[in-house]
């Protein structure tokens, strides 16, 4: 616990049970599924490195929670940093609406940060990431800038089937097209749909025999997708699609929707009827359901720039990282010595 300029000072926490009950509030305004107390509670939970230690950074103003950064102390992994997780698609802080003056909880945030040589902060929007630069630079300290993933998405306000395909680019419409009419014709085949108001339990197995059975690495953290998807099927933001081919699953995806966006989060097949393109005909008729069922207005892809989202979402919009580092730390000295001598050798290149 410290103090950061008159009228704001900064506490923190080893854990949520026990932050203040004045913090709770914070969680209740969370804007996506990744701020809500339920997401902390599983990375929490599921997702820690081993020998880090998390740091919740609450910033109080005038006595009252004004927001709350969500941090951990990793010696392995860059010391100290944002608590985000190969799974997170977006940082943010929780800030609470009635702040006047959120300048001054990004300072108060920075000043703490002084206290390490490095802080990393990623997966974050640019406005975040900018309110965060000159909070950075409020408190003295210099900040590196870095690009982290890129994340597709793309608006269908409006937008019947029909309207959406009519918009692919050529070549993935007509694959769209080919290979959902072959899969309507396919004996013993069907879609399952699990939320909050089915059998999630028996969805969740589904999805874990098609992981097993897919191309995809194992996972760092095995108990951490079944977490987040009954986390999120307890706020009702969870659709797990399952399609079936007699009675195995072939493909499994899990999505979130909220504030009419829907957003993928993981995907998967059986690399045992790859040869019916399990993935494409699921993701077709998740897509489908979204925009006909659940009338969302944004279609999301979650992290990275894996070449097949280019064919199901039209935009993409960059994920930022930020370095803030201490100069007057003698590791802040070293780490901001690298972060100029790798601009100079890009920029050398570049010439």
């Amino acid at each position: 616990m410290r103090s950061a300029e008159p009228g704001t000072r900064v506490e923190t926490f080893a854990s949520l049970d026990v932050l203040p009950e004045d913090a709770t509030p914070l969680f209740t305004a969370a804007g996506n599924f990744f701020s809500t107390r339920a997401w902390w509670e599983i990375v929490l939970a599921h997702a820690i490195p081993p020998n880090a230690l998390p740091r919740l950074v609450l910033i109080r103003q005038d006595g009252k929670a004004r927001a709350l950064f969500p941090m951990v102390v990793d010696p392995a992994n860059g010391g100290f940093r944002a608590l985000t997780t190969p799974y997170t698609s977006l940082y943010e802080p929780l800030i609470a609406r009635a702040t006047l003056d959120r300048a001054a909880v990004f300072t108060a945030f920075a000043r703490f940060c002084r206290s390490f040589p490095t802080t990393r902060l990623d997966a974050l929007d640019q406005a975040i990431a900018a309110d965060i630069v000159q909070g950075g630079k409020q408190a003295g300290l210099a900040v590196a800038r870095f690009d982290h993933f890129g994340n597709w998405h793309e608006d269908v306000t409006g937008l019947d089937w029909a309207a959406w395909l009519a918009r692919r680019p050529g070549a993935p419409r007509e694959t769209i097209r080919r290979r959902t009419r072959r899969a309507e014709r396919l004996a013993g085949a069907h879609f399952e749909l699990f939320d909050h108001q089915t059998d999630m339990t028996r969805g969740i197995t589904a999805f874990e025999t098609v992981y097993a059975r897919s191309w995809k690495e194992p996972e760092p953290y095995p108990e951490f997708n079944p977490a987040q998807i009954r986390a999120a099927a307890s706020l009702g933001v969870a659709r797990l699609g399952v399609w079936w081919i007699g009675d195995r699953p072939a493909a499994a995806q899990f999505w979130i929707v909220e504030h009419s966006r829907a957003t993928v989060l993981k995907l998967a097949h059986d690399e045992a009827f790859k040869a019916h393109s399990p993935g494409t005909v699921l993701t077709a008729w998740m897509i489908r359901h979204m925009i006909e069922h659940e009338h969302v207005a944004a279609l999301d892809f979650g992290r990275g720039d894996d070449p097949y989202k280019q064919g199901w979402v039209a935009d993409r919009r960059q994920r930022i990282g930020l370095l803030l580092i201490n100069p007057r730390h003698p590791r802040g000295m070293i780490a901001l010595a690298r972060q100029t001598m790798g601009r100079i050798k890009a920029r050398l290149r570049h010439d």
